[in-house]
């Protein structure tokens, strides 16, 4: 009995731990629909359970929120009703902009988060401001990283608030079409994450700790279904488009007047798949890429932003090794290298995309694509085929396969055999435990041609321990020298890399500081092909703080060693002398950051660095700055400047990246934004001005108008102006 009373002592708390941890709340099934009006007057919203007692995040994870945060829920058999209250301190609210997708961090507004498949991997994001400025995202990769979260994803909802005296409330109606799950499913696992910049205070309904992204999907409590939910309709969602395009090359002297249409379908598969098609698709509408300063010898990756290739991304997009060696890389679709090896638009003829979950353990991908013949620039039409597998294991790892296809089937006499066709063939273990302390990759992928060579492969691991106060990674992979993906990002091939780091992190209690630490990390790449020699190394260390009013600010330190192999010039001076090949060169460098309060009205961040570079010196300036005339007008600089000095008789440069932007929301309807963007190493000065009119939900009317010129002439480049209509019906 003593032995029974002693056990029973010590379990129970631990018992009761374990229930009080776990948060769930009933989601009441109603018949009747509910006006989306932002008052919540409706007698029904009495009734339903809420999810409630947010817990604070920052500056702080140990307590309550300050202000607090009550969600209820109910459903019908089309519709979620989602009602929130929001208390605050008082009004005035930080609120940047009125443009729908705005960026949650730095201004007052609620997202939540929803796990229908209660795998932990993949989630949809549904967010609100005070203002009834909405968002909606795609989670996946279990929220482990910044490059699961995708804002590009469009879908069909209402939503609608109203501020009042201490608070403010969010009410939406999503509807169950606009969700992936399992017939039958009584469950959902959810979370909702909160900013409030008024108490500087951040918040979840689940407990995070400090050390885990706040849109981690493994910590969720449960959203229960009085009723099971039902088969989903089948929605088949029609967008057309119509452009007209006026352009000129002032070089080739050149102009285009034409008119374009085509347009895109998405039609759901049971619950759980997509079926997306399109027909001529045009991309004008999408905003103009950033112009980087490259001082490095490879290739830099940019992000997409296609409404098609966004659903399910991560099923085709996440294998291999994101900056080494990632097998399908969607931007490679639709650009092409001409006969003087340019790279140029490729237009694309057609194409369907499957994704999406076949049950509870499986997701399939495939994807094909069809891209047009261009014989005055010699690029074939080639077939594009991307299929994947996911197998969910254990609680939220997976075992993912993935097959891709890059092949021209006509017989172009400017195309060589080996380039006919190529394929790789892959397989990743992607590991995440339940409480994401424990994640990683493991991954081996092979490569086909015709009379390739036997080093056509690439693999790697990266594993990683995360805790509050330490964190480290074993990580390391290789690329073989006659590994290719035409569809993927091969950024080198023929190395060998490790990039080890160990972090320590600490938490003061008091003081201004709310957390500072340290970061080692070593890292360095073998050539195979070279007998294995040691061509790059970089040893990274540094301090970074973050301050309990939001500043953070950090010390970096690089000492590093790179071997060319063959020649190069950092500055890509035209006609300049080289670096020599087969030579070695050491150098030491090191940056300080400084990011100010974001919910300022004028906010900035500053990065100077100073050292060694190659057998020179560099001197770097990064910065940037943003003025809020809230709610309507942004006006932002970004700069970045790098001042290369290289002995005599190799050539010197000032390197100047200059990049104002202005966005003016008239209101939730009308954007006009304008980007000038000046950079003298690619010698352009582009300008782009873009004024959108979404007349109905997800339709939109764009006049877009485009202008470069070169820098040192101040000579015409192009120029264009597009009129789109595009417009988003459901049958």
């Amino acid at each position: 009995m003593k032995i029974r009373f002693v056990l029973v002592a010590i379990l129970l708390p631990i018992f009761l731990f374990a229930q009080t941890n776990t948060k769930q709340f009933t989601v009441k099934f109603i018949n009747q629909p509910i006006k989306i009006d932002g008052i919540l007057d409706e007698p029904i919203w009495e009734t339903a359970e809420s999810a409630h007692d947010f817990q604070q995040y920052f500056p702080s994870d140990s307590i309550l929120a300050v202000e607090q945060t009550d969600i209820k829920m109910l459903y019908s058999a089309t519709t979620l009703y989602i009602g929130i209250k929001v208390n605050t301190k008082g009004e005035d609210y930080v609120i940047p902009s009125l443009q729908r997708d705005y960026r949650a961090g730095g201004n007052d507004n609620i997202s939540l988060l929803f796990d229908t498949f209660n795998d932990g991997t993949n989630a949809f994001l549904f967010g609100m401001n005070p203002y009834g400025v909405r968002r909606e995202a795609l989670i996946s990769n279990g929220g482990g990283d910044l490059g699961g979260f995708t804002t590009s994803w469009d879908v069909k909802w209402q939503g609608e608030s109203k501020i009042y005296d201490g608070y403010y409330i969010c009410e939406m109606a999503i509807p169950l079409t606009s969700f992936k799950f399992k017939q039958g499913e009584t469950k959902w696992r959810f979370n909702s994450y909160r900013f409030d910049m008024q108490s500087n205070e951040t918040s979840t309904w689940m407990e995070i700790p400090q050390n885990q992204l706040i849109f981690g999907l493994a910590f969720m409590g449960d959203m229960i279904f009085e009723e099971p939910l039902g088969k989903s309709r089948t929605p088949l969602a029609l967008i057309p488009y119509i452009n007209g395009v006026s352009s000129k090359d002032f070089e080739t002297n050149e102009s285009v007047n034409e008119l374009n249409f085509g347009g895109d379908a998405k039609v759901s598969i049971g619950n759980g798949m997509n079926l997306d098609i399109t027909l001529n698709p045009d991309f004008s509408n999408v905003e103009v890429d950033n112009i980087f300063t490259n001082l490095t010898r490879f290739e830099i990756s940019l992000p997409e932003r296609r409404q098609f290739f966004i659903d399910n991304s991560d099923l085709f997009g996440t294998f291999g090794n994101e900056r080494d060696s990632n097998p399908f890389f969607s931007r490679r679709i639709g650009i092409a290298e001409d006969a003087d090896d340019e790279t140029i638009e490729n237009g694309i003829i057609g194409g369907v995309r499957l994704s999406g979950k076949l049950n509870e353990d499986w997701r399939l991908g495939l994807l094909n694509i069809q891209t047009e013949e261009d014989s005055d620039n010699e690029i074939p039409s080639n077939n594009n085929t991307v299929f994947a597998l996911q197998k969910k294991m254990f609680s939220r790892s997976n075992l993912s396969f993935i097959f891709v296809n890059r092949e021209t089937f006509k017989d172009y006499d400017f195309v060589e055999e080996e380039d006919r066709y190529n394929r790789v063939v892959g397989l990743d273990y992607n590991l995440a435990s339940s409480d994401n302390t424990w994640v990683g990759k493991f991954f081996f992928h092979k490569s086909f041609a015709h009379d390739i060579g036997d080093r056509n492969s690439s693999g790697g691991v990266d594993l990683q321990y995360n805790s509050r106060q330490i964190n480290f990674g074993l990580r390391g992979n290789y690329v073989g020298d006659d590994f290719r993906s035409d569809l993927g990002f091969v950024r080198r091939n023929d190395i060998i890399a490790a990039r080890p780091f160990i972090e320590f992190n600490f938490w003061p209690k008091k003081g201004k500081i709310n957390n500072h630490g340290f970061r080692f990390s070593p890292n360095a790449i073998w050539r195979p092909t070279l007998g294995y020699q040691n061509t790059d190394y970089t040893i990274f260390s540094s301090w970074q703080a973050q301050f309990k009013t939001q500043e953070e600010i950090g010390i970096r330190m690089f000492n590093r060693f790179t071997f060319l192999t063959d020649t190069f010039d950092p500055t890509s001076t035209d006609g300049a002398l080289e670096l020599p090949a087969d030579q070695g060169y050491y150098y030491t460098s090191y940056e300080i950051g400084f990011q100010s309060d974001r919910r300022k009205i004028f906010s900035y961040a500053l990065e100077p660095g100073y050292g060694d570079f190659y057998n020179g010196t560099r001197f770097s300036f990064e910065g940037d700055m943003s003025l809020r005339l809230q709610p309507k007008v942004t006006l932002s600089l970004d700069l970045n400047y790098d001042s290369i000095n290289l002995p005599e008789p190799f050539p010197s440069a000032n390197l100047w990246l200059v990049s104002p932007r202005i966005n003016i929301t008239f209101n939730k309807s009308v954007f006009w934004s304008t980007l000038v963007q000046y950079s003298n190493q690619r010698d352009n000065l582009g300008f782009n001005s873009r004024l959108q009119w979404r007349f109905a939900p997800l339709s939109d009317l764009f006049i877009v108008y485009n202008d470069n010129y070169f820098v040192n002439s101040f000579m015409p480049k192009n120029r264009s102006i597009n009129l789109k209509l595009t417009y988003w019906l459901n049958i």
